[in-house]
């Protein structure tokens, strides 16, 4: 295994699609069949490290040179499923997402003009050549965006405390036609009760793109390294996507009152995180 960088990277979540291998062409079944058989596969975070490790250079290097043969792996009632990791697909979407997200002189900083103009130029190149490519994760920093809450259910919430160096883990993992029918319901309920907005267009977007996976593959909705930025109490209470349900439910059933108290629960439980945030 390459050698990476031994800082953690935390404040990141994840949303990721684990496709069955009938799902991938030949030849890339057959290495996705052989990596699923060897023992020294990298872990979620050696995936962000060897990112951060790339940012070091003068200058950096935003998006990777050559495409990730990594990929996570699980094993699904004896199918084994894969999650490609598309590490230099997803630097070219992110750097798209950049100008939104951080002042220009700080961008500039960070990532030089020229750096990111050639990256914009290689992602075309390559976009021209692939234009059905998708990536099967999703990241968000600093929050869980609500819509993918939408897709689980408090039922398939995972959460352990985390022990010494170890830290604490909450996921929640779901069938992808589960997701998908939890989309089309919430998207329905939506739309009858509340305007166009943020809420509605992400869950558009998601559901989108959930459609373009295999049906028997499985979802997984990651906390990732935003446990770093939790206490362990509130990330033990944390039943986000409970009260999400709950909020759609409540909005289903023409109650207002019910919806706005699921709304409240989760904006107090999210105001410290944001707080967090802004601090930095």
């Amino acid at each position: 295994m390459p050698k990476v960088s031994s800082v953690v990277v935390p404040y990141a979540t994840y949303l990721r699609v684990y496709e069955p291998l009938a799902a991938f062409p030949e030849p890339e079944r057959a290495h996705w069949a052989q990596y699923a058989r060897r023992s020294d596969r990298p872990s979620y975070q050696d995936e962000l490290r060897r990112s951060l490790a790339d940012l070091l250079p003068t200058p950096p290097i935003p998006v990777p040179v050559q495409e990730s043969a990594d990929a996570f792996v699980l094993e699904v009632d004896g199918v084994v499923c894969v999650c490609p990791w598309r590490t230099r697909l997803r630097g070219w979407q992110a750097l798209q997402e950049l100008p939104e997200e951080l002042p220009k002189p700080v961008l500039d900083a960070m990532l030089p003009p020229v750096v990111r103009r050639q990256a914009a130029v290689d992602y075309e190149r390559w976009l021209a050549r692939n234009p059905d490519s998708r990536p099967w994760i999703r990241t968000a920093t600093w929050q869980v965006p609500l819509n993918w809450f939408v897709l689980v259910s408090d039922e398939e919430r995972r959460y352990e405390k985390g022990t010494g160096e170890i830290p604490p883990m909450l996921r929640y993992r779901t069938p992808m036609v589960q997701a998908r029918r939890r989309v089309a319901r919430a998207l329905r309920t939506l739309k009858d009760t509340v305007e166009e907005g943020p809420l509605i267009d992400g869950l558009v977007d998601v559901g989108r793109w959930l459609e373009e996976f295999h049906p028997r593959s499985l979802v997984e909705l990651d906390y990732g390294g935003l446990v770093h930025a939790l206490p362990a109490g509130d990330l033990e209470d944390d039943h986000s996507a409970a009260d999400v349900a709950a909020g759609v439910a409540a909005l289903r059933q023409g109650d207002g009152a019910a919806a706005g108290e699921a709304y409240g629960r989760l904006v107090e439980r999210w105001r410290s995180v944001r707080d967090r945030r802004s601090a930095n």
